[in-house]
């Protein structure tokens, strides 16, 4: 491997970016980021520095500015073309230039071009971006600060990539990283959590509506930082009025009073007691071979796709009889596990979980695109509303293309996705669920996969709400125009955003209301929220940058399907609403010139590609693949290319195309005492032509109890009496037989054993198997069994539990 001392590249050239400050202030459920890029040339000739770096994918990036020595310089939004003419013909003529523009394939990737650094010169680069914090399953709101960017998989005959990505394992990338975050609401901040290490939270005020919280020092870029902040009393719905500018046009949506709305839908007990036991539920497993890497960065942690497997047992088992289902994984290229859905059953069922078990990281590259083209061919099923569930780690290089193409269906599906590990795509993700109306989640650091799946699967039980419409209650003279796509799904308990321009004239005193309704189970219902009109004071633009985004990428996905028809009107009028507003945009880019450098810079440019860490360069990351004699260089360095050129990387085995990177790295060996020590393996030879993969990992480490419990449920929801389930309980066979009362059916038996052991020992994970044993006490229901309350006192007795008989649902 490359030993990098100090700030060089493997060629041994420098690296000109040497820290990064990043300072996020959260207001309520609104983050505005401020990030602070310092470079400085310690070389004797002038430098063109070359960042691609991840943002979130909803990011709304408004503002870009400079500062070399002591001239501050603020970028402009122009058109992306024209842009990039300014850029390359200020670097030319020997002046200082900076340019700022977001991937054509992924609006969460950007690259950050800094021209002609004179040798020994500074600059400071800032940039700034606000983005809405989305709700977790637990209440808790995340924010995500990409650290890490994966090469993206680009599916073999597309377009050639714009964005040159230059990566390095985490413990070799050569600049810091501070990051401060102050956290404000009218609700007190209950707590601040990190998949990193963060200082003590301190609170600002006594009424703890304000706090303040560090990331610890010497963050090791081997994953995201992610917060997740905690408000008491999350569920209020909320409306803030935000003034226009005072230099913008009445009428423009900078001009205009802008509103967010923020609604907390409640839906009535008896409709969530009654989930649909109907449904075709489709899921999509990426076996890319990046997924054999773990979830997080720990040697211990189990790869993604075995943590896949195990919830893909959970979901089957959390079925009803009589829906419908299919599984298909992808890679290079997909498979399916039945030609198209069947009917869920015993036999359909077991067939199914042999071949979830079989399943490996073996199937090359990531393209998604061809097997959600293969789903939304087969015809859907009468009264059976088709789910869709993607497991993926994001690293595509088609985002745009993959949405579009979900947008396109999302009439006859609901999509709910799931990026698994650090640094899968937030455009991706939540791309799928937003345009495929399902919800999204990611999974990193420590969190574990079931809980998050089986609360989407919740979501996709819950009835579907319908016939969903937004009414405004305004004074005279005042109307609201919304700006945002319709709402296409509402969720028990999820916020559904809304923003809207208000024009007209009205006492500042005023009033108004806005009233959501929709049908719910057939039944008409409605949340509605009356809100001032007064605009707040202090949020600057922030409303308004976020609501020109939404608007932005609205137009984007109209000019993606409309694009070949002649129609420039899309393109003009997202351009122009890009300029005004001030937010960046895929046909727009940020460009700052200094034109009072005085002299021109002298001398050939030289270009520095500076590295972005990249997850896969963790060597104890991936399961072991094959034994290699040599491991290849894990620092990829771009060649100086040509904006919208295609990128080839240098390696020490020859060179590869990063197209095609993952397939490629997927074969690199991670070897190490740890992970031998966790796997038995056959005799590997030196030799990596006659390695069976097949064979190499003989015996995995053994199942978690709750998951040797759940394997042996029957798929209409009873369990067996036989000795795997005393196994499973902790007990002998006989211990289990002889406890059994004289007239109960021993499946009866077993299953309000395996119940009371849930209750009585996995409460903690309730979530993970409260659908299964909703199946099993719907079973029991129906058997009518004797006996049912000596039952539960004889199964405690045995297991030394305390259940009652109406918590296990009897």
């Amino acid at each position: 491997m490359v030993n990098c001392c100090g700030l060089l590249t493997a060629q041994k050239e420098p690296v000109p970016l040497k820290s990064i400050e990043v300072e996020l202030q959260v207001r309520d459920h609104v983050a505005t980021v401020v990030s602070t890029l310092n470079y400085e040339n310690k070389e004797d000739k002038p430098v063109e520095a070359v960042f691609v770096f991840p943002l979130p994918g909803d990011a709304a990036v408004c503002h870009f500015s400079a500062k070399v020595g002591q001239t501050h310089i603020v970028a402009e939004v122009k058109e992306k073309q024209q842009a990039r003419e300014e850029y390359d013909d200020a670097l030319s003529s020997g002046q200082q230039a900076f340019l700022l523009e977001e991937s054509d394939q992924s609006p969460d990737i950007f690259s950050l071009s800094v021209g002609s650094l004179p040798p020994g010169e500074s600059a400071s680069i800032r940039l700034e971006y606000v983005t809405e914090l989305a709700v977790q399953a637990d209440d808790g709101l995340r924010f995500c600060l990409p650290a890490v960017l994966n090469p993206r998989y680009q599916p073999q005959g597309s377009e050639d990539v714009s964005v040159q990505v230059t990566s390095v394992p985490a413990s070799l990338v050569p600049y810091s990283l501070s990051f401060s975050a102050r956290v404000s609401s009218p609700r007190p901040v209950s707590k601040v959590e990190s998949s990193c290490s963060l200082e003590p939270l301190q609170y600002l005020s006594t009424d703890q509506t304000q706090a303040m919280v560090k990331l610890a020092a010497g963050h090791k870029f081997d994953r995201d930082v992610e917060l997740l902040i905690y408000y008491k009393d999350a569920h209020q719905p909320t409306a803030v009025v935000e003034a226009g500018q005072a230099s913008a046009k009445p009428g423009t949506l900078m001009g205009d009073p802008v509103v967010m709305v923020s609604l907390y839908p409640e839906f009535p007990q008896s409709v969530m007691s009654s989930l649909a036991s109907c449904g075709e539920f489709v899921f999509l497993l990426d076996r890319s071979g990046s997924m054999d890497c773990s979830i997080n960065n720990s040697k211990q942690e189990e790869t993604r796709i075995g943590s896949a497997r195990d919830t893909l047992l959970l979901l089957l088992k959390s079925l009803s009889m009589g829906c419908y289902f299919n599984i298909y994984s992808f890679g290079s290229r997909f498979e399916h596990i039945f030609p198209k859905s069947v009917e869920y059953n015993e036999k359909s069922m077991e067939e199914a979980l042999k071949k979830v078990e079989e399943m490996q990281a073996n199937l090359g590259g990531t393209e998604i695109l061809e097997p959600l083209k293969h789903i939304y061919k087969q015809p859907c099923i009468p009264k059976q509303p088709r789910q869709l569930f993607v497991f993926t780690d994001g690293e595509v290089g088609n985002t745009k293309e993959v949405i579009d193409l979900v947008k396109k269906n999302a009439g006859s599906h609901r999509c709910f996705s799931f990026g698994i590990g650090e640094g899968a795509s937030s455009a991706l993700i939540n791309g799928l669920a937003k345009e495929g109306g399902g919800h999204a989640q990611f999974i990193t650091g420590t969190d574990r996969m079931q809980p998050k799946v089986m609360q989407s699967l919740r979501f996709a039980l819950q009835p579907a709400v319908e016939d969903i419409s937004v009414t405004w209650d305004l004074p005279k003279g005042v109307s609201a125009t919304v700006l945002s796509p319709p709402i296409t799904a509402i969720f028990q308990g999820q916020r559904s955003l809304i923003y809207a321009q208000l024009t007209g004239q009205c006492l500042e005193a005023a009033e108004g209301c806005v009233m959501v309704k929709y049908s719910l189970a057939g039944h008409p219902s409605q949340n509605q929220l009356h809100f001032h009109l007064k605009p707040a004071e202090d949020t600057g633009l922030t409303i308004h940058r976020l609501a020109a985004r939404t608007l932005i990428r609205s137009l984007e996905l109209e000019d993606r399907s409309v694009r070949g028809q002649q129609d420039e009107g899309v393109k003009k009028k997202l351009v122009e609403l890009s300029v005004q507003s001030g937010v960046s945009s895929s046909f727009t880019a940020f460009i700052a010139v200094n034109k009072d450098s005085g002299e021109s810079i002298q001398g050939p440019l030289e270009r520095r590609n500076i590295p972005t860490p990249g997850f896969y360069g963790q060597i104890l990351g991936c399961s072991p693949r094959k034994r290699l004699g040599a491991f290849p260089t894990m620092a990829y360095y771009a060649a100086p290319l040509n904006h919208g050129d295609f990128m080839m990387c240098d390696s020490e085995e020859g060179t590869i195309d990063c197209a095609n990177f993952s397939e490629y790295f997927a074969d690199l060996v991670c070897e190490s005492t740890e992970l031998l020590e966790t796997y038995h393996f056959a005799d590997l030879t030196e030799s990596d032509d006659d390695v069976d993969y097949e064979a190499a990992v003989l015996q995995q480490p053994l199942r978690e109890p709750l998951l040797q419990l759940v394997s042996l449920q029957k798929a209409s929801g009873y369990w067996m009496l036989d000795a795997a389930l005393a196994s499973a309980l902790g007990k002998t066979s006989e211990e289990v037989e002889k406890s059994k009362p004289a007239p109960v059916n021993k499946e009866v038996w077993a299953t309000i054993l395996a119940l009371i052991w849930l209750h009585g020992f996995k409460m903690d994970v309730k979530e993970e198997w409260e659908l299964l044993a909703m199946k099993a006490a719907s079973w029991l229901r129906a058997q009518n069994g004797p006996c049912v309350t000596e039952c539960v006192e004889a199964g405690n007795a045995l297991l030394g539990c305390s259940v009652q008989k109406d918590a296990l649902g009897l």
